[in-house]
């Protein structure tokens, strides 16, 4: 028989199984089979130990490896079947690190909550693909004398592992380590084979149910390790500790050592860069057992996220003759982490969270992410102002920790736990609406879906391997700062015990949980979600004395949902943050989208989401919710959280700028100050700018600069001479003096705009009046046509609308092929992801997606003279209503045309019946030429903007040369490139004449644009972009479609969060008429 260990034990030293027939003691000697069984997680694995892989001490098993694909496991090839008849055996190759669906077996899985099988822990389908691996290594002769290990550092989700035949061991727990001790089963000079096992499902599935792909396979890295025999470094713990006063450091090293020689053990402390020994303490070793070492550091540079200062410790053992027996090189960081007066505090000082929470992910590759990516993900967080981050929802790839002390980032480590699917095997029963109040839903199903695992008894030890596995491997990190049970397994006993754990084996860091919503064992109150009103009701109240002192501080582990276009809000969860000392900020969900690159049968390539694959149940696209799309590139999502994180406020006080410091530790000195005013007309012309001295800031503190002389002139110069003066923006920006590690030289960290000079909004000239122009109106029973020097304006008389309008035999304005008008009144948008769960049903509800339009009376009227200028106005009066239903708008639309071809709109609405609370905008809809594609405006730019998110964008003069460079192009086609703040926008020729018009937010006698509109333009239609599942979708309409809004509604995050803020939403006033207007001037180029 095979050794066998009892449940859930480890071996610690040298205790090969020795079995004839693997196969059947598998099968027979385990009833249920290990994966099956809550008690057995492991067999015959080493002990948890630091993740370190010695460059001169290991061989990588990464690459190509024989694979065999079964529908289960009683249906997989025999590890001891000959390795000659792999061919004849249906096996082909795969890519280590790698999963299999990704490369040709199986296919991917989505799930957000629900478990994608039934729901009977600890027992998996019957029908469970079983990957088998094989391939062949030989053992460095240098290594005769060496322990030699077998180390997995991930796979999903369990496996048995064989060499040569033998069983080795098992493994489960998909984003933790295994090593298993090989010496005495491999062969020197000639070849080993190891066969791995492995299953897609195990009852570690229930405990794995992440928000994720379900991906199998081996998909982190496979090394062989030698371990010198007579003594070796077993493990260490090197604690980088401050004195009280955060002065000077300790380093508290624990060293695991076995030996059977005597040995000296020194620890040596280095600078980086350069190998200047800061301090150094030796330990003469007789026998095997744990060190505790204490070496002090004079004042040692400290480690934080915004200073990462790392030192280097070598750890030696040396035998009597000074020869290195065993040798490993730690980074370490000096840094005491602390609940302070109720507040995370690191060195004393508390820190804000500006974080973001990230998953291990790559379009290709899925969770077996490459190393320069995974640096590439953290470098864009620290150019956007990020600097905290959770891993979610396990332990990320253990070099990601490396890049995370270098760059400087906070790191909440979380383990390897949720559970989340019980919810749904508990509420769906009880038709638990998803609309109840989650607080109410709670009470309803936590504590019955707890019941299943985490306040299970017989599944504590699982629960604990977990999080001993992440806390063992990742503990020497300076930037883990807090510890997290896991995600949403709801809460109970073994939660209690996890905590416990983490407490006993590093008490010097913190631990974070959401599901204890008492904090009972947990160091923060933490949450998901809560609106920013919530938030401060909780911040005041939860744990809060009857003396106003409270013990524990809180956090957002996830808000902010950015799901497609959003998250909308990210300011006022901010300065919820700013006010409220014991709201620590928050994590954002999430880092990036989840698409996977597939093509289809007809070539279309696109990043798919949940049932792309065919697999079911699935959540669909609830996967692509990230500030980068699924390649990792900003969406416009990111851009606005880097505004709004930014680390520097600055503001306008009289003659003074007033800048702030925000950092928690850096004072504003490694930042240049510059300044730019610009004269905004058809185009942007600085008129001052300079470099500004700032005094020393600290972290915290605010100065006062005085504004350059230049500046303050332009506020002297308004209305000299009897002219009108321009716009004047003011911008300052802040940017890197020296490059950095995660940013060059230049790198604009933040930076603030100012309206110096509240002017006028001089935009393109329009054609001049001609003093012999003359206009010409014929009408038909159908059609109204006016026509002057060289323009043309069609009215269909039955509609209401204009039809058409061209210029020197040009198109501008062309009819709807549905509606037959080239401008008509719209309230309808394509829907967000975060308008699907609510506000896209309620709009429908009312028909607003498909209002009719209803002629109630025309008048057409010509004014004027050839001396005096001759005006045509139609006033319609036309009633908007949806079918079925008893609401609509009254709207009374009055065009008139100037004898110079100007075309003013005037559009007054009044709202009738059981009409909706909002709707997602009012405005104009217009079809344009497809000929007119190049767009230019004086508003925010250059990215889109909404009422809840606009912060990133500035006012200034922006050109596109083509209109789809105005779209977003998220991953799942929906609303986007809005553009508010918009005081004058031109659409014209991409060709060489430029014809084309300028669009006012309405007539002045002497100057335009003193009110500003939204704009949006497209050339895909608003039902081509609904129903578009991915952007291969869209087609383009022979058109330029242009938007003009009188408002538009925010976009909220109401995908998982709170809804558009009540202000930004756009009401259907019941009791008032909503007047606007807009006026189009031709441009001949």
């Amino acid at each position: 028989m095979a050794q066998l260990l009892s449940p859930g034990s480890t071996s610690t030293a040298h205790s090969p199984p020795r079995n004839p027939d693997p196969q059947a003691a598998i099968m027979a000697a385990t009833n249920p089979p290990d994966y099956c069984n809550e008690n057995v997680f492991r067999r015959n694995t080493l002990p948890p130990r630091s993740y370190y892989i010695p460059e001169n001490k290991s061989l990588s098993l990464n690459g190509q490896w024989h694979f065999h694909y079964a529908p289960s496991p009683v249906k997989s090839p025999s590890p001891s079947a000959n390795a000659s008849s792999v061919a004849s055996q249906g096996w082909t190759t795969i890519q280590v690190p790698g999963h299999w669906q990704l490369q040709g077996h199986g296919r991917p899985h989505y799930t957000n909550v629900q478990f994608p099988f039934p729901v009977c822990p600890p027992f998996i389908p019957s029908e469970n693909p079983t990957g088998s691996y094989r391939r062949t290594f030989y053992v460095p002769p240098s290594w005769d004398d060496d322990q030699i290990r077998l180390r997995f550092d991930g796979v999903d989700s369990a496996y048995h592992v064989w060499v040569n035949g033998r069983l080795v061991g098992y493994g489960q727990g998909s984003r933790n380590p295994a090593e298993f001790d090989i010496t005495d089963l491999v062969k020197q000079n000639s070849p080993n084979e190891v066969f791995v096992r492995v299953y897609q499902w195990s009852d570690g599935s229930y405990i794995e149910d992440q928000d994720q792909w379900w991906l199998s396979g081996i998909y982190r890295d496979v090394h062989l390790i030698a371990f010198p025999r007579q003594a070796y470094l077993k493990d260490w713990f090197l604690r980088g500790d401050l004195d009280e006063e955060y002065k000077d450091g300790v380093l508290r090293a624990t060293v695991d050592i076995v030996t059977t020689v005597n040995a000296t053990l020194s620890v040596t402390v280095t600078n980086i860069p350069g190998e200047e020994t800061i301090a150094e303490v030796t330990r003469d070793i007789t026998k095997s057992g744990s060190i505790e070492l204490s070496i002090l550091v004079d004042n040692p540079r400290k480690w934080t996220a915004e200073t990462p200062s790392l030192y280097s410790a070598q750890i030696k053992l040396r035998d009597s003759d000074d020869g290195v027996i065993h040798w490993a090189s730690q980074k370490i960081g000096f840094r005491r982490v602390e609940l302070k007066n109720g507040l995370i505090c690191v060195n004393g000082q508390p820190i804000q969270f500006r974080g973001v929470n990230r998953h291990d992910h790559h379009p290709l590759f899925g969770r077996a992410v490459p190393v320069d990516f995974i640096r590439q993900d953290l470098l864009l967080m620290k150019q956007h102002n990020i600097n905290a981050l959770r891993c979610s929802h396990y332990p990320s790839h253990p070099k990601l920790f490396d890049i995370a002390d270098e760059l400087g980032l906070w790191v909440i480590d979380e383990a390897d736990l949720e559970c989340h699917g019980f919810y749904d095997a508990v509420a769906r029963p009880q038709d638990i609406p998803e609309e109840m109040d989650y607080e109410e839903r709670k009470k309803l199903a936590f504590g019955k879906a707890a019941k299943y695992t985490s306040d299970n008894p017989t599944w504590k030890a699982a629960y604990l391997d977990r999080m001993e596995q992440m806390i063992h491997r990742d503990k020497n990190h300076p930037s883990i700062i807090i510890w997290s049970l896991g995600n949403e397994a709801f809460y109970g006993q073994n939660h209690k015990a996890m905590y416990d754990l983490a407490k006993r084996i590093d008490p010097g860091r913190l631990v974070h949980y959401e599901g204890d919503v008492h904090a009972e064992s947990a160091d923060m109150y933490s949450y998901m979600y809560p609106s920013v009103d919530k938030l401060i009701e909780l911040a005041k109240t939860q744990g809060v004395k009857p003396d106003g002192t409270y013990e524990k501080p809180v956090i957002l582990c996830e808000y902010a949902h950015a799901m497609g276009n959003g998250p909308g809000g990210l300011e006022d969860y901010q300065q919820a943050f700013r006010t409220h000392r014991r709201l620590q900020g928050g994590f954002i969900w999430e880092w990036a989208n989840h698409g996977l690159l597939k093509k289809d049968s007809n070539g279309k390539e696109y990043y798919a989401y949940g049932g792309d694959f065919g697999d079911m149940p699935n959540d669909g696209a609830f996967v692509m919710d990230g500030l980068v799309n699924s390649v990792h590139k900003p969406t416009p999502g990111l851009v606005e959280l880097k505004k709004v994180f930014q680390p520097v406020a600055a503001a306008v006080e009289g003659d003074d700028f007033v800048i702030s410091s925000l950092y928690d530790f850096v004072s504003l000195d490694d930042l240049s100050v510059t300044y730019k005013a610009e004269r905004l007309e058809t185009s942007a012309t600085i008129v001052a700018s300079g470099t500004l001295n700032v005094p020393s800031t600290p972290a915290g503190r605010t100065a006062r600069v005085e504004i350059p002389a230049e500046v303050r002139a332009w506020r002297k110069r308004i209305g000299r001479h009897g002219t009108s003066p321009p716009h004047i923006y003011l911008t300052v920006s802040f940017t890197l003096q020296t490059a950095t590690t995660w940013a060059p030289l230049g790198h604009e960290v933040a930076w603030f705009q100012h309206h110096l000079v509240n002017g006028i909004a001089h935009g393109p000239d329009g054609d001049l009046f001609q003093d012999e122009s003359e206009l010409s109106l014929q009408e038909t029973s159908a059609y109204a046509t006016v026509t002057g020097q060289d323009f043309t304006f069609v009215f269909d008389k039955s509609s209401g609308y204009l039809a058409t309008w061209t210029k020197a035999g040009q198109s501008l304005l062309e009819p709807d092929p549905t509606t037959g008008a080239a401008i008509i009144p719209s309230f309808w948008r394509p829907p967000t992801d975060n308008d699907k769960g609510l506000s896209l049903p309620y709009w429908k509800r009312f028909g607003v997606d498909r209002l009719t339009s209803q002629l109630r009376s025309l008048s057409i009227t010509k004014t004027g003279s050839r001396e005096s200028g001759q005006t045509v106005t139609f006033i319609s009066q036309i009633f908007l209503s949806p079918p079925v239903l008893d609401w609509g708008y009254h709207a009374t639309i009055v065009q008139t045309i100037s004898v110079t071809g100007n075309l003013h709109v005037t559009i007054s609405l009044k709202a009738t019946g059981y009409a909706p609370e909002h709707v997602p905008r009012i405005g104009l809809n217009l079809r344009l030429s497809r000929k007119l594609g190049r767009v230019k405006w004086h508003g925010l730019g250059p990215g889109e903007s909404y009422p809840d998110k606009r912060s990133a964008q500035r006012v200034g003069i922006w050109t596109a040369e083509s209109v789809l460079q105005l779209q977003t192009p998220y991953d799942v086609p929906q609303e986007s490139g809005n553009r508010m703040g918009t005081k004058w926008v031109s659409i014209t020729d991409t060709g060489s004449t430029g014809a084309g018009f300028v669009v006012f937010d309405e007539a002045h006698p002497n100057f335009r644009g003193e009110k500003t509109f939204s704009f949006a333009a497209s050339r895909y239609s608003t039902k081509t972009i609904q129903d578009a599942k991915h952007p291969c979708d869209l087609v383009e309409e022979d058109a330029t479609l242009l938007r003009l809004d009188h408002k538009v509604a925010g976009v909220g995050t109401a995908a998982c969060g709170p809804g558009v803020r009540e202000d930004l939403l756009v009401k259907v006033d019941k009791e008032n008429e909503v007047k606007f207007s807009f006026e189009l001037v031709p441009l001949s180029g």
